[in-house]
């Protein structure tokens, strides 16, 4: 009988070990953390001066919805972005969030990504032939019947103009262009010439205006692919006493561009909700992470795949409703956008 009773307090004392051990083990899997979504984003180069504005927002959005964002710069330079994609792919990225340099060289290396389970997200410009998870950006052809608008309103018809454009290696280069000579056509406005800034690179066209004095002279207008190309081409204008006298739009409005529209050198630029489409953007990836679906989503056609498309809106802005679009919604501050015409600035 003793050794019976020594023989049932040690099964008690085993089993209720077991017990003890399997509560443990049970509160330590609760307790458990999952995972951070791991996302990563490549960035054409940051001499455009609104990709700081996205980036900032992006991270800030993708960081308080749980995420950790992993920029990565290419410098304009596309074998660099192809790298650091496949890096992106090495570390076993849950999303990669690309702003392209080019949108025909991107394809194999994102089907590459999507092959390995990798959610893809071109941001603000296409990548033709990739069947991409997303493509959100803006309406480019409605930037570039804007910016034929904005001539045509301001009393051009029948006039001639400058086309000073980005590389055609974005495909936003041809949407916008697209836009734009819809509207002209419809007012017989002929185009003297066309340039593509290698890069966007805004020295071009400072280079242009200088080395064409004589063309540049019979136009009426300049568009500019967006506010750098603008800036550049109204100083080369200035040093000719042409600032002013000749139309020039652009597209994003920067500081600089709001700055040269109260000055009267620039007539229009495109206001582009960025934090809202960086906000989106990051929401959406997470979405996409998760297995969620989309909202709100069109299709385009990369040249091979329908591809999810979400187009967010823009506005023009000229000296009229720049007030009330920039400034009134703290896009910038008034001050800064008066500094050197202090005089008209509104009370």
């Amino acid at each position: 009988m003793k050794n019976c009773a020594v023989l049932l307090c040690f099964c008690f004392i085993l089993i209720f070990s077991g017990c003890s051990d399997g509560y443990r083990v049970e509160e330590d899997t609760a307790n458990e953390q999952p995972r951070e979504i791991q996302i990563g984003m490549s960035f054409d180069s940051f001499v455009i001066e609104r990709w700081q504005r996205d980036r900032d927002v992006f991270v800030a959005t993708a960081n308080d919805l749980g995420a950790e964002v992993n920029v990565q710069n290419a410098s304009g330079d596309m074998d660099e972005q192809v790298r650091q994609i496949e890096y992106f792919i090495d570390k076993q990225m849950d999303a990669i969030v690309i702003i392209g340099i080019d949108s025909e060289k991107l394809s194999s290396v994102v089907k590459k990504a999507k092959e390995k389970g990798i959610k893809v997200i071109a941001y603000d410009r296409l990548i033709k032939n990739a069947d991409v998870d997303l493509y959100i950006s803006f309406d480019n052809e409605a930037v570039g019947k804007m910016m034929a608008t904005a001539f045509v309103e301001n009393g051009l018809t029948k006039g001639k103009v400058l086309m000073f454009c980005g590389p055609m290696t974005d495909n936003n280069v041809s949407m916008i262009d697209k836009g734009f000579q819809s509207v002209i056509k419809k007012y017989k406005i002929e185009v003297v010439d066309m340039l593509h800034a290698d890069n966007w690179r805004a020295e071009e066209t400072r280079k242009y205006v200088n080395e064409h004095s004589d063309v540049v002279k019979e136009v009426d207008a300049i568009m500019c692919g967006n506010d750098s190309l603008a800036g550049q081409t109204i100083y080369a204008l200035a040093e000719q006493r042409l600032a002013g006298k000749i139309m020039v739009v652009g597209q994003d409005a920067d500081l600089e561009a709001c700055q040269r529209i109260v000055e009267g050198t620039q007539l229009m630029t495109v206001y582009k909700p960025v934090a809202k489409l960086a906000q989106t953007a990051a929401e959406d990836t997470i979405k996409l992470v998760l297995g969620k679906e989309l909202e709100q989503t069109t299709f385009m056609n990369d040249g091979t795949y329908d591809v999810p498309y979400i187009a967010l809106e823009t506005i023009a802005v000229n000296a009229k409703n720049l007030e009330e679009i920039i400034i009134n919604s703290g896009f910038h501050q008034k001050e800064d956008v008066f500094l050197n015409v202090p005089e008209k600035m509104p009370k």
